[in-house]
């Protein structure tokens, strides 16, 4: 489930660093993203907070996954929630290799999440793409039966 519906006060700050007081799993809110010894008595509230520079790239003008830095060639930085509440989106003007501004977008909740309370990012993990004539050479034989699995030289 998307981070935002489990979320108050959702913004950007320094056009990269996404903060938030999120909710945990036994419903209580997690204020305690920069507790340290000093503030634990500290009335100040507190947002969890992750970086996006650490997670998202520039490639010419686009937002993508697990590049580093976009806000290095960002401009006009800001979130929203979109669609009726369901979409929390990043919007920036990227700067492209010929140095135009180009207006993007990127859905926050394909890869962030809300771990009880902490901001948790995902990577993408590939689909497996099998070269079915390269895997029948190579394991020619699986034995369910005993779990062995004979391979061919």
């Amino acid at each position: 489930m998307s981070f935002h519906y489990s979320a108050e006060d959702i913004r950007i700050e320094d056009g990269h660093i996404l903060k938030a007081r999120l909710q945990r799993a036994d419903g209580d809110w997690n204020d305690s993203g920069e507790l340290t010894t000093l503030n634990i008595c500290s009335s100040a509230n507190t947002h969890e907070e992750i970086d996006l520079n650490n997670h998202i790239g520039n490639d010419n003008g686009h937002f993508y996954w697990d590049g580093e830095n976009f806000a290095g060639s960002a401009e006009e930085v800001h979130f929203t929630i979109e669609g009726d509440g369901s979409v929390p989106v990043l919007r920036a003007n990227l700067v492209d290799q010929e140095g135009n501004l180009q207006q993007r977008d990127v859905n926050l909740s394909e890869r962030i999440s809300n771990n009880n309370g902490d901001f948790n990012y995902s990577k993408w993990m590939p689909s497996l793409k099998l070269d079915h004539a390269n895997a029948l050479r190579r394991l020619s034989v699986v034995n369910l039966m005993s779990t062995t699995i004979v391979r061919r030289p």
